[in-house]
This record gives C-alpha cells, structure tokens and sequence, in this order.
C-alpha cells in the first residue's frame, strides 16, 4: 500500500489542494506517486497493489494511474495520520484475507538504487512470512547528521536473516551533536517511514496501544466491501483520534514483549522531496550550482533553483545568490533558500486570497 495523503504544502505553489505534491509531473514528466508505484515492478504483482489517499484525489489519481481499479484505492474522508492509513489497509486486507501480509510504502521519496530496494523489501516479506508478529521497519543508512528525520537504532542481527536486526528503539529527531554521535556509532538509520506488517498483527497491535481507534478501524474493515462503506467511513473515520504509526505502534511494540519489531537496513539514496531544495538535488547543478526545472537563464548568479510550470515562461537573474524561484500561471514564489520552513506559512496566506 502506498500511502500518499500528504498535501504537501511545502512544494506550494505547485502543490495545491486540488494537486498535491504527490501528484505533481515534476521528476523527468513523472509523479512522485507514478514512481512510487512504478517501483514495485519484481517486488509485488500490479493485482496487488493499492493506494491510500484522500477521497478528493480519487478522480485525478483514476485519470493518471489508471492501472489502479477501484477496488484497489482506498480513499480517506479526512486525514488522519499514518496510524489510520494503515490500519485501514489492514482492517481491509484482513476482512479479504486473515493471513494479508502487506508492505507499507511512501509516495514522497526518491530511491536508488532498485535492486538494493528489491532484495530489502523481500527480506522483509520474508521475516513476516515466517513469524506474523514481526513488525519490519526499513532504515535507511544515513550519509550526513540529519536533524530533520528520526532514527531507528540497531539491536542485534535476527539469525537466518542476513541484514536484518532487532530494533532497539525509535528516537525522534536530534539535536545535531546528538546526530553526529548516532552517525558516527554506525547503530543508527534514518528512519523510513516504511513497513512490512501482518494485517491481523498490526490490529491485535492497534488494539493494545491505541484502543480508541481499534473499534472504529474494524467497523470501517467489516463494510469496506459491502453497500454501506461510504455511510460507515463518513460517520466513523472522522471520528478516529488522530496519530502517527511511528508514536501511536512502533515505539511501545519496541519495547513490548508481545510484538517483534525488526529494521532492514537499505543501503540507498534517498531522497525526501518534501521541500524546494529537496526537488532541486534531483535536477542536475551547472558549474555554479544553479538547477532549473524548467527554462531559465542565469548571468553571475550562483546556488539558484529556477522552476516553471510553464515551458514558455523564461526566469531570468542577474547577480543572484542562493535564491528558489518557483513560477506557476497564477503565483510565482521567490525566497532565500535557507527559508524553505516558511513556505507553509506562506501557503496558508495565499490560501486566504483564493490562490
């Protein structure tokens, strides 16, 4: 399952409510969400595939995946964090099949290479298959002292397993000392944000530790299939206490006697395009490490990200310096790069005047 729910707020003024980022064309002509799914070739069979969204992309994502029936995209009424994504999946999948062992994947990330992320995602069917009470996390082996994404530590190597640990614990993100210090012990990842669960597993685990939203999640599972799925979801989901897979499931599980939690460790690049300057380390840098996404022209200036959504908009600079230029038809966004935090806040201003 692909959970691809974000609104992406800080890729505005691509990133609209009407087209998230997820579903922008802006890597090579292709979404974020089109590469997602394409990355599941040899891993998991296209019949088996799904997304997780909210209702009102439905009818974009039918137009531009069309490979993805009805049957196989569950739209959310609100958001309601990645526990509730999942747990729908599994409440889903469970009502379907009892012994359902799905993977949960993300539609924000840029991952190479593909058969470094193949052999990961079946060692971790593979650790499930055998023992439904795993719970396999996936690391990814960090490159720099990120602050910005939490960490999943190493236990001890899980035997029959090659490249597969027990997980000590889940930490949220650090300070930079604290960072370098996790960098440096080589016992840390980046944590994710992927998984590998049991269906059944993951409910029985819902129900130990967020035990407000287990009865709504197997409500919701119970009519998924039958004529009173839109009435059920609309009165129930709503209503689910909103929380992260992360803090609500993975970090009591950790240290639980009932569940096994188990990272994989990815040897890949990654990239979160989550942020402007996160989209420009996919593009190319000339001499001066200016990247465009689209036309642009650049006299004596340096570290400029150009992007237009018009292909016969020019941006143009003289003399500037570690700038993001982001153009669309109806709003054209310009800030220090350093900046790239306040482009929510910036969001939210332009929502109030219709843009």
């Amino acid at each position: 399952m692909i959970m691809a729910g974000g609104a992406g707020t800080r890729l505005w003024p691509m990133s609209r409510p009407e087209q998230p980022k997820q579903l922008i064309p802006f890597i090579e002509g292709r979404s974020l969400l089109q590469i997602a799914a394409d990355r599941l070739e040899g891993v998991v069979p296209m019949e088996r595939r799904l997304i997780c969204t909210g209702r009102n992309h439905l009818d974009v994502i039918r137009r531009r995946l069309p490979e993805f029936s009805d049957d196989r995209l569950l739209g959310e009424p609100v958001g309601r964090d990645t526990l509730n994504a999942i747990g729908l999946t599994a409440s889903v999948l469970a009502a379907r099949d009892p012994e359902a062992i799905f993977a949960v994947l993300t539609a924000d990330h840029l991952i190479t290479p593909q058969d470094e992320f193949t052999r990961c995602m079946t060692l971790g069917f593979d650790l499930v298959d055998q023992d439904p009470s795993r719970m396999v996390t996936f690391g990814i082996t960090p490159t720099h002292p990120a602050t910005g994404y939490g960490y999943v530590q190493l236990g001890d190597r899980v035997d029959g397993f090659d490249g597969a640990h027990r997980t000590a614990r889940f930490v949220e993100k650090p300070d930079e000392a604290t960072a370098r210090t996790y960098l440096e012990s080589g016992d840390f990842a980046w944590n994710s944000g992927m998984f590998i669960f049991s269906a059944a597993s993951f409910l029985k685990a819902v129900e130990e530790f967020a035990p407000e939203a287990a009865a709504g999640l197997a409500t919701i599972g119970a009519a998924w299939d039958g004529p009173e799925r839109e009435t059920v979801l609309a009165d129930v989901y709503p209503e689910l206490p909103r929380i992260s897979v992360d803090y609500g499931i993975m970090e009591p599980a950790s240290t639980s006697g009932h569940f096994n939690v188990c990272t994989v460790p990815m040897g890949v690049q990654w990239i979160d395009v989550g942020s402007w300057p996160s989209y420009g380390e996919t593009l190319d840098a000339d001499a001066d490490g200016n990247r465009t996404g689209g036309p642009a022209e650049f006299m004596d200036s340096r570290n400029v990200l150009a992007v237009s959504e018009d292909p016969d908009h020019l941006i143009a600079t003289i003399g500037c310096e570690d700038l993001v230029i982001v153009h669309t038809p109806d709003a054209t966004l310009v800030f220090p790069r350093g900046r790239d935090q306040d482009v929510k806040a910036m969001a939210d201003r332009a929502a109030g005047r219709g843009g």
